[in-house]
């Protein structure tokens, strides 16, 4: 019996990919939080992951083998521009230092967290494999 690995990990394959992207998106607001004109962005996690769910029932890319994932639950399409919290300084950035720091704290967590849901993912595959 082949091992089908869309089934086995579920969704969290597709969740680490989403939250890798919005570390590096939180970390470009932070390292630009003194860019004058920048605009802070952020990763839509909920319709990231709807599209992710909508491309795990059945891979619609254009394949070379049927063993290629469908990447564009990854793609930049869901990131955005973000409500600034803070009224401008005069020089047009929207980063909030602290709000960054914080979500971008939280996202390492969670990060952290899809991490240890794929770890038991494929711990229960190794028992069910070796028999354990």
């Amino acid at each position: 019996m082949a091992i089908n690995f869309e089934n086995g990990l579920g969704i969290h394959q597709y969740s680490l990919g989403i939250r890798a992207q919005r570390a590096e998106v939180l970390s470009s607001n932070i390292a630009n939080s003194n860019t004058p004109g920048y605009k802070a962005r952020d990763v839509d996690f909920a319709s990231a992951m709807n599209s992710a769910r909508s491309h795990q029932q059945g891979l619609q890319m254009s394949q070379t083998t049927d063993k290629h994932f469908d990447l564009k639950a990854l793609s930049q399409e869901h990131v955005k521009f973000r409500v600034p919290n803070q009224p401008d300084t005069g020089d047009g950035n929207t980063v909030d230092s602290q709000q960054e720091q914080a979500a971008f704290m939280q996202n390492s967590l969670e990060y952290q967290m899809s991490l240890g849901f794929l770890e038991s993912k494929f711990t229960g595959m190794r028992k069910a494999i070796r028999g354990d």
